[in-house]
C-alpha cells in the first residue's frame, strides 16, 4: 500500500509532496531509503541532496544500495515520482523510482490503437486545440471519422504569424497566440498539471503525449511541462496520425453557423462557403466571441460564467529563486528555475497566481487589433532571465454593473472593453500598460520600467486606475498578503503588465449531463474550455474524450 500527503511551504511556495509505503502490513520506516519488491522489480523511495540526485551515477548507486541488489543486476531505473523540497535551506529532492532486475526495463506508456476509419460514420470539431484534437484522436479509437474544422493556420505556419505579430504590432484575427492549429495551449507554456483526475484517465492522457513525440517526463513530474518549443511538433504529430487514419483536418475554414433541420443540428457552413455534415463537437476555445454571438442570435442555450483577470507580473528569476531556494546567489546548476503558488480570499473573492511561467516570457495574446491582451508562456529548458505568472482575481457575474454588462454574455463585453481600454493605455501596437509592483501598491505612476521579456514593449500606465477598482483593490490587498509570506516578492523590481484576461471562457454553452448535447439542439456537443467545462490542456484533453464517447453513442442510437 502506498499513501501520499501533499504539503505547501510556509510561503505557499514550492509544491512537496511525502510519500510512505506500506507492503502486506509491513510498515518500512527507514528514512534515509524505503524498498519493497514488486515481482523481478523494486521500487525504492529515496531523498537525495540536489548534486547527487542530479549525478547518474551516485544516483544509480543510491538507489542499488537502498534496494539490496548489485548495481551490475539492474537493466534500468524508472522515476516514478519526483518533487523538490525547500522548506529548509538544505533542499532534499524525494523521488520514487523502480529499478528493473534482471529483466528487461519495457515502456513506461502503453500506445493507444487508433482504427483506420476512412468508410466510418462522420463526425465534425470546430476547432484544433486540445479538446479538439483529443475528441478526434478518441473517434480514431471509437471507429467515427473526425473532420476537424480550424478558422486559423497549421501549427509552421502559425509560428511564422505569430513572430511577424510581435514584431509590427498587428494581429491577425484568424491565426496568433490564441487561434490556430493546437489552440491557446500550443504557445502557452504547454503544462499539463491538473486535478482533473475525476473527469478522466489523466495517465492515459499523457502516455498518448508521449506516443507523440513528448519527453517521459512528464509521467511523473509533480508539474508536467512540455514547453512552447517543443509542443507544436507534437500538435504535428497528433494532425498527421488523423489525418494517416482517415480523418480530415481543414485549415482556415471558420465556422460561422450550424446547419439544423428543425433544431437538430446536422453539420456545419463555413466563411468559405463549405459545408461539412455531421454532428458537430463545438471545441471552439475561449476566445471566439463571435461564435458566442452567433449562439445567443440564434437562441442556443447560453449562461454568463465566472471569471478571473488581474495581470501578468514579471520578476528576475534569479530574485524567485533566492526567495524559494533560500540562497543570496545562484541557485546552482543542479536544481531547475524555482515558481511559486499564491491563493488568497479577499472581500469575499478569490486572489491567486495563475499559469506561473519559471524562466519564461510574456507574449500579446489579443486576438484582434484594439484589444490588449497578455499571457505568459517558457520553452522545456525555461531559460530566460525572467519569471512570469498571472496574478488574477476571481470575478462572478454579480460584480459587473448590470445595466451595461447583463446578460448571457455580459462577461464576456466587459472583458471587450477592458481590453480595449488597455490597448488604448498602451498607445497601440500591442504596446503593454505597465507599473512596477510597488508603485501600483500605492496608486504611483512608475517614473521608468525595468527591463522585460515583453518584446512589443511597454508603457508606464496607473493600474490602479486602469483596472476597476473592486478587481484593483482585491488585487493589491493579496500582494501584500503575499509579500508578507514570501520576503522580497514585493519588490521595485517586479513590474506589472495588464491585462491578464484570457484565464478561461466567459460563457458556458450548456449540455446535458448525460447525452453532453445541447438540451434543445441534439447533434451539438458542446466541449473543452471554449465551452466552459475545462481549463487547461489536460482538463480540456479529458473533456474531449468524453464529448467523442458520447458522439459514438449518438451515431450509433
Amino acid at each position: 500500500m502506498m499513501k501520499a500527503k501533499t504539503q505547501t511551504c510556509g510561503c505557499c511556495s514550492l509544491h512537496v509532496v511525502i510519500w510512505s509505503f506500506g507492503v502486506a502490513g509491513v510498515s518500512l520506516t527507514n528514512e534515509g531509503a524505503r524498498a519493497y519488491n514488486t515481482g523481478m522489480n523494486k521500487t525504492v523511495r529515496l531523498r537525495l541532496s540536489p548534486e547527487d540526485a542530479a549525478d547518474e551515477q551516485k544516483f544509480r548507486l543510491l538507489a542499488a544500495k537502498a534496494a539490496g541488489v548489485d548495481q551490475q543486476a539492474i537493466n534500468g531505473i524508472r522515476t516514478i515520482r519526483s518533487s523538490i523540497d525547500a522548506r529548509r535551506k538544505d533542499i532534499i529532492i524525494d523521488k520514487e523510482v523502480e529499478l528493473f532486475v534482471g529483466q528487461d526495463m519495457p515502456s513506461a506508456f502503453q500506445k493507444t490503437i487508433y482504427q483506420t476509419v476512412t468508410n466510418k460514420k462522420t463526425a465534425i470539431i470546430v476547432g484544433s486545440g486540445p479538446a479538439g484534437l483529443f475528441a478526434a484522436l478518441r473517434m480514431l479509437e471509437l471507429g467515427v471519422r473526425p473532420v476537424v474544422l480550424e478558422r486559423g493556420s497549421d501549427v509552421e505556419e502559425r509560428k511564422v504569424e505569430i513572430a511577424r505579430m510581435c514584431k509590427t504590432g498587428r494581429t491577425n484575427p484568424e491565426s496568433n497566440f490564441g487561434f490556430g492549429e493546437g489552440g491557446a495551449g500550443a504557445f502557452s507554456d504547454g503544462k499539463l498539471f491538473t486535478r482533473s483526475d475525476k473527469r478522466g484517465d489523466v495517465g492515459k492522457v499523457l502516455s498518448q503525449f508521449c506516443q507523440m513525440g513528448a519527453s517521459e517526463d512528464i509521467l511523473w513530474e509533480a508539474r508536467p511541462h512540455i514547453g512552447s518549443d517543443k509542443l507544436p511538433e507534437i500538435v504535428k504529430t497528433m494532425r498527421n496520425t488523423i489525418l494517416e487514419h482517415g480523418g480530415e483536418v481543414h485549415f482556415h475554414e471558420k465556422a460561422t453557423s450550424l446547419l439544423m433541420v428543425g433544431g437538430k443540428v446536422t453539420g456545419v457552413k463555413t466563411e468559405s462557403g463549405g459545408e461539412y455534415h455531421g454532428p458537430v463537437v463545438l471545441a471552439c476555445g475561449h476566445s471566439a466571441r463571435e461564435l458566442y454571438q452567433y449562439l445567443e442570435d440564434n437562441h442556443f442555450d447560453l449562461e454568463v460564467k465566472g471569471i478571473a483577470v488581474g495581470v501578468r507580473i514579471e520578476h528576475p528569476q534569479n530574485l524567485i529563486d533566492s526567495i524559494q531556494y533560500h540562497t543570496k546567489g545562484k541557485r546552482g546548476p543542479c536544481l531547475p528555475p524555482a515558481d511559486y503558488s499564491f491563493v488568497s480570499q479577499q472581500a469575499g473573492r478569490g486572489v491567486y497566481s495563475f499559469c506561473m511561467c519559471p524562466g519564461g516570457v510574456i507574449v500579446p495574446s489579443g486576438t484582434e487589433d484594439g484589444h490588449l491582451v497578455v499571457n505568459g508562456m517558457s520553452s522545456s529548458f525555461r531559460s530566460s532571465r525572467w519569471a512570469n505568472s498571472g496574478m488574477v482575481v476571481e470575478i462572478r457575474p454579480e460584480d459587473l454593473p448590470q445595466a451595461r454588462y447583463g446578460g448571457n454574455l455580459g462577461m464576456m463585453h466587459f472583458l471587450e472593453a477592458l481590453e480595449s481600454r488597455c490597448w488604448v493605455a498602451g498607445g497601440g501596437k500591442l504596446v503593454a500598460p505597465a507599473q512596477r509592483m510597488t508603485d501600483f501598491l500605492t496608486g504611483t505612476l512608475s517614473k521608468s520600467l525595468p527591463d522585460t521579456s515583453y518584446y512589443p514593449g511597454l508603457a508606464s500606465a496607473d493600474l490602479s486606475l486602469l483596472l476597476p477598482p473592486f478587481l484593483s483593490k482585491r488585487l493589491q490587498w493579496g500582494l501584500k498578503e503575499f509579500g508578507s509570506k514570501a520576503k522580497g516578492f514585493l519588490t521595485s523590481e517586479a513590474v506589472l503588465m495588464a491585462p491578464e484576461s484570457r484565464t478561461s471562457a466567459p460563457v458556458r454553452i450548456i449540455r446535458d449531463a448525460q447525452t453532453m448535447m445541447q438540451p434543445n439542439h441534439p447533434g451539438c456537443f458542446p466541449c473543452g474550455e471554449g465551452a466552459g467545462y475545462a481549463g487547461g490542456i489536460v482538463s480540456s484533453a479529458l473533456d474531449g474524450v468524453a464529448v467523442a464517447d458520447a458522439v459514438s453513442r449518438y451515431l450509433a442510437s
